[in-house]
């Protein structure tokens, strides 16, 4: 079976609004980077260094990282001479199968959550990213999968910060354990996980400071943090997640490599997906980190947040060549 059918029948078994949500929230990066390639393969009528080097070009642009796609480059020229390939079209499933495989890594991408008990998330990440938002978002996906959920604002620094995750506990129906603006944040996780044993509460969301006053090192906050919830819950955090804008490309990078350092971190969300055209970040930071991309943002709706799926990512940025491929073989 090719890979454009075998692709086909595993998103066709998969939900529809999924599919849907994947296919509008990467728009921008399809029509920016998959026509670019489309025009290049169309274009080109024999596969030489020029259009090695003109796929390259099209794949940095779309920030899949320069050491990402020198591998992808070079993997694409074994299967070539393997294959005996001479027309650019019949790239087209070998590139979306390598991307797959990219994307896919060995990591588990699902959320490791306690079977017994108390699970807790500590998210982290510098300010804007959307780390409320996607606190919110998750709130929202565990309660309607029929969990107790609580949310502690430990973002005690920020503006609005507080007010915020209060503003989306309501828009959620999730309570909000927080103490006044400028408190310890370390107070604050305290009282959260106090809250969360004595109402037997299944998952305790944890917001986190972006950035500090110069007084103390985020980092050194953020183990203290740490020290306080594993003094009451032992083998918590659970997990603890950093969230990225995909709009800040490779700046999103440099952050992961800085809060992955400090902070033991077990997987990745990345915001705002659907605002890029600069898609091809996930594909970089899934090679570069090494960790998985467990979320995606792909729009601004309360169920928008998704739990990432390579076969959707990439799905939702070829789905055109199956097709065309499907005209070819009928």
């Amino acid at each position: 079976m090719s890979f454009f059918k075998r692709l086909k029948e595993s998103i066709s078994s998969k939900a529809e609004a999924v599919t849907n949500k994947f296919r509008e929230g990467l728009t921008k990066t399809r029509d920016a980077f998959v026509d670019r390639v489309d025009d290049l393969f169309s274009r080109r009528k024999k596969i030489d260094e020029d259009f090695y080097e003109e796929l390259e070009e099209i794949l940095i642009g779309a920030d899949v990282g320069v050491n990402t796609v020198l591998k992808l480059i070079d993997e694409l020229r074994a299967e070539v001479k393997k294959r005996k390939i001479e027309d650019p079209a019949e790239l087209q499933p070998i590139l979306s199968e390598k991307l797959i495989e990219l994307l896919k890594g060995d990591a588990d991408a699902g959320l490791k959550l306690n079977p017994n008990g108390l699970s807790v998330i500590l998210f982290v990440g510098v300010n804007g990213v959307g780390k409320t938002t996607t606190i919110g978002k998750m709130a929202h996906m565990f309660k309607s999968q029929g969990k107790k959920v609580l949310m502690a604002a430990g973002d005690t620094f920020r503006a609005g910060a507080i007010e915020q995750l209060e503003t989306w506990g309501e828009r959620v129906g999730v309570d909000v354990i927080k103490q006044q603006s400028g408190s310890d944040p370390a107070a604050v996780m305290f009282d959260a996980v106090q809250a969360a044993k004595t109402r037997g509460v299944d998952i305790l969301l944890c917001d986190t400071a972006g950035r500090l006053q110069n007084k103390v090192n985020l980092m050194e906050e953020l183990n203290k943090i740490y020290r306080v919830i594993q003094r009451e819950v032992p083998d918590a955090p659970h997990e603890v997640i950093l969230v990225l804008d995909a709009t800040t490309g490779q700046n999103a990078l440099s952050q992961a490599k800085l809060f992955g350092d400090k902070t033991g971190l077990t997987g990745l969300v990345l915001s705002k997906l659907d605002g890029t055209a600069k898609g091809g970040i996930v594909v970089a930071i899934r090679q570069e980190l090494s960790l998985p991309v467990k979320f995606v943002g792909l729009g601004e709706k309360m169920d928008d947040l998704q739990p990432f799926d390579s076969e959707q990512f990439v799905h939702a940025l070829f789905g055109k060549w199956i097709g065309e491929h499907k005209e070819e073989n009928a």
